[in-house]
């Protein structure tokens, strides 16, 4: 079993695994892509995470949703970043990445964060 100071820590970018605190307990976990900093992300006290999660349900053009195609995450299908439901997570709460996930570029995180600034109302398209 893998203790928590031999977990590999989550970089800016990549595609994780976890079951968000915010939704119902019958829910599986998810994905989700981490947009904090790699200072953040990597500092001994933090034990959060800052994450925008992926969703397959794609129903229609929202100026706040990222679109990313398979081969940019690893996943099977296209999915989107939904910047309107960025949270906070534990960083042990993370599940770690198998081998298909990739990490996001710079340019899709800015993107992302964006339109994080779209949903807070900071910023229109």
């Amino acid at each position: 079993m893998i203790t928590t100071s031999e977990k590999r820590l989550p970089l800016r970018g990549e595609i994780w695994w976890v079951k968000l605190p915010t939704e119902p307990p019958d829910k599986n976990r998810r994905t989700v892509v981490v947009v904090s900093s790699d200072g953040r992300n990597r500092h001994p006290r933090a034990n959060t995470v800052l994450v925008v999660p992926l969703s397959t349900s794609i129903h229609k053009e929202s100026p706040t949703h990222t679109l990313l195609q398979p081969g940019e995450t690893g996943l099977r299908e296209a999915c989107v970043a939904q910047s309107e439901n960025v949270t906070v997570v534990l960083r042990d709460s993370l599940g770690e990445q198998d081998g298909r996930l990739r990490t996001l570029s710079n340019t899709k995180i800015c993107d992302i964060a964006d339109k994080v600034k779209i949903a807070m109302g900071c910023l229109t398209r």
